[in-house]
């Protein structure tokens, strides 16, 4: 049985179940071997205060599978939710995800001209840093996601940030004026068909850098960073500066994670 009503199917010889929220899975009799994919929520991008302060992209959540043993009892589930993006600051880290004893990294934060960075499944990007040096992206956790990218050196003129990692990739750093894209996304098929999971944001720059795959979040050339999608574990992009107004604009929020787990329909 289960708590948190995940949805269900069968896919050939094998019975799936996928959380987007909190629950549990409970066995009764007997054991059986599993397969589950963890994915923690993915990080906010940085906002930006000003002119040509640019936000990085959020970190994507740490993506991993596992093979537990379905033992009799209840094994926990916690779906991590997404950072929300930074406004005057950066983003905020995306929470852990949990099957069991398998945990899987919130995305890191990207970052705001002189706030830091996230560390996380996947690290954030640097912002455009303010006054002067480059910002560098965030670390990724070894085999579940990888580094951010760098964000530019304000009083060189060079006010793009960089983008946030994905489980496929590291983030792009900047490019004088041209945001850094957001690392590539991993994907799973324990549903049955492809889905594509954890993907890093966009920096945000003049010319504003792509999410990793198309369930990340863009950054923004003028105005708030585009949010990831739902139950993805993919990163937020980082905000921009909205032309002739010296305002904060948020960086776009990170998506919540997912728990999936298949097993062997019983005969």
């Amino acid at each position: 049985s289960t708590t948190g009503s995940p949805s269900t199917g069968v896919d050939g010889s094998y019975t799936w179940l996928k959380w987007t929220g909190s629950g549990s899975f409970i066995v009764d009799s007997g054991s059986s071997a599993g397969e589950v994919l963890v994915v923690a929520g993915g990080g906010g991008g940085g906002g930006q205060a000003n002119a040509n302060m640019h936000g990085g992209g959020g970190g994507a959540g740490g993506m991993q599978t596992a093979t537990p043993t379905l033992t009799v009892g209840t094994h926990t589930v916690t779906v991590g939710a997404g950072g929300a993006g930074g406004s005057n600051n950066s983003g905020t880290n995306g929470s852990n995800s949990v099957f069991g004893s398998t945990t899987s990294a919130g995305g890191g934060k990207g970052a705001h001209y002189h706030y830091g960075v996230g560390n996380g499944g996947s690290g954030g990007g640097g912002g455009s840093n303010w006054p002067s040096g480059t910002q560098a992206g965030g670390t990724g956790t070894a085999g579940q996601g990888n580094d951010g990218g760098d964000g530019g050196d304000h009083s060189a003129g060079e006010y793009a940030a960089g983008g946030g990692g994905g489980k496929g990739s590291v983030g792009s750093n900047y490019s004088t004026t041209v945001g850094g894209a957001g690392g590539s996304n991993g994907s799973n098929s324990y549903t049955g068909s492809s889905v594509d999971y954890a993907g890093g944001g966009g920096g945000s720059g003049s010319t504003n850098g792509a999410g990793g795959g198309a369930t990340a979040g863009a950054g923004s050339t003028n105005g708030t960073g585009n949010s990831a999608s739902a139950n993805t574990g993919s990163g937020g992009g980082g905000g921009g500066y909205k032309t002739g107004v010296n305002l904060a604009t948020p960086g776009g929020s990170g998506g919540k994670g997912a728990v999936v787990l298949r097993f062997l329909t019983p005969a």
